[in-house]
């Protein structure tokens, strides 16, 4: 199926999910088909060059209408996806630096970073980066370090802001994470269980302060980390009533999407099997969840939930705003693509 006209019409379903390789092959389409699915993200494996990315999200958008939204970690530094033929992006500690030595340049650096990678990411058919990353820089996660803005909340928040409005006006919804925080403790979730022992009120105070002016700024998306905060809840964060209900919607008042981090992570490993951590993340309060680097698990997730009858039209969101795409020959991207080479050059 080459067009939206031919494609089979499905609603979105609640699951984001990853393909094999530089094409879909035939097990690729039928993931993709099936009801459960609403969402695609792509990894290093899935890019060649720019003319095969745009040949791949076109063959992803063509298989079903509406057209499921394409999605990429696309952060910066050592968290980008895709690399020859697109702008090398720094770690996005550069604009914390930045901060430090002048606020308001920091700001407009940050806007022009997000302006870059949405215009860099539509102008191939991708419609949303899992980006920016809000955890605090305490000096103690290796796998989050220079993937922070800045150990400062008042920092963070205005840097995350300023990068969430830059992707919105290329186009590209954002999605903030780890909430409520990934920084201050030392495993990795994807390979361990992390234990966050402050209480509850250092947490909110700190880590979850940035998401104010984030929220505020237009994110439409947040993704919660698999650690947990004992002095909250027992479940990580991403399966804990307690964060998503009562303080991401009800105290920060934010509407958007929640999408689980990848139930594959070993941090998930405490709801149980793949179907038990889907229902998990679901019933506590994710719109959506991913489920990445795993086919066989994806598999058994699509045949175990396909009486799953829950569809998620919230992902529609997510996809790329046409009319608020910039071009990649617009001044508007140059002169953001001048600022972010600045940056890069900078020795702050």
């Amino acid at each position: 199926m080459s067009s939206s006209s031919s494609a089979a019409s499905l609603p979105y379903g609640p699951l984001v999910t990853d393909v094999l390789g530089l094409t879909l092959d035939a097990d690729d389409r039928r993931r993709l088909m099936h009801p459960l699915v609403g969402g695609v993200i792509l990894f290093a494996r899935n890019y060649h060059d720019n003319e095969q990315l745009r040949a791949l999200c076109a063959e992803i958008r063509g298989l079903r209408t509406p057209a499921l939204p394409i999605s990429v970690d696309h952060e910066g530094g050592r968290v980008q996806r895709f690399r020859q033929g697109f702008t090398s992006m720094p770690p996005m500690r550069k604009l914390g630096h930045l901060w430090d030595q002048d606020q308001v340049q920091a700001i407009r650096t940050a806007e022009s970073a997000g302006i870059v990678i949405g215009a860099e990411l539509t102008a191939h058919g991708v419609d949303f980066s899992f980006t920016p990353v809000l955890d605090l820089d305490y000096g103690s996660s290796g796998v989050i370090g220079d993937r922070a803005l800045h150990h400062d909340p008042k920092a963070v928040g205005a840097l995350g802001a300023a990068l969430v409005r830059g992707l919105a006006v290329a186009g590209v919804a954002a999605v903030g994470k780890h909430f409520p925080g990934h920084g201050h403790v030392v495993a990795d979730s994807h390979i361990a269980i992390p234990i966050d022992e402050r209480g509850i009120e250092e947490i909110m105070h700190l880590d979850v302060a940035p998401y104010v002016p984030v929220i505020a700024a237009g994110l439409t998306a947040i993704m919660p980390a698999h650690v947990i905060y004992p002095q909250a809840d027992a479940q990580p964060a991403g399966f804990s009533r307690y964060w998503l209900q009562h303080v991401l919607r009800e105290q920060l008042g934010f509407s958007g999407i929640i999408f689980s981090d990848d139930l594959g992570m070993e941090g998930a490993s405490t709801a149980g099997d793949m179907r038990a951590r889907a229902v998990a993340a679901l019933q506590a309060g994710c719109d959506s969840i991913l489920l990445c680097n795993s086919p066989n698990d994806t598999d058994r997730l699509l045949d175990e939930m396909a009486d799953w009858n829950a569809p998620c039209p919230q992902l529609a969101q997510m996809c790329a705003r046409s009319s608020a795409q910039v071009a990649l020959q617009s001044d508007l991207y140059r002169a953001a693509l001048q600022d972010v080479e600045r940056l890069m050059s900078s020795t702050a």
